[in-house]
């Protein structure tokens, strides 16, 4: 909700942006512009930055961590797994 509610409010932003820059050409709005644009390419970038859940357990070579949190999506808890060698991690939904 809050991520709709973030990538609203930098929509928002970037049409009163343009609709002022178009009509009066006030420049101290580029400002406002560049936070709009920081919003909405954080938001719909975010998504590409974090690995998705796994279904079932990785392969051989990784360890199970202490780590786990609650999926906000599911409302299920996930662990980590890690492989040592490389230092990557994986998401399980357990």
């Amino acid at each position: 909700m809050l991520r709709k509610w973030v990538l609203g409010v930098g929509l928002a932003v970037l049409g009163i942006c343009t609709i002022v820059l178009i009509t009066t050409g006030f420049p101290p709005m580029f400002v406002f512009l560049f936070w709009g644009v920081v919003l909405v390419l954080g938001i719909v970038f975010e998504r590409f930055r974090y690995k998705p859940i796994e279904q079932s357990k990785p392969g051989p070579g990784w360890e199970r961590t202490t780590e786990r949190f609650v999926d906000e999506d599911s409302g299920k808890t996930v662990t980590v797994y890690i492989q040592p060698a490389t230092g990557e991690r994986a998401y399980v939904r357990e």
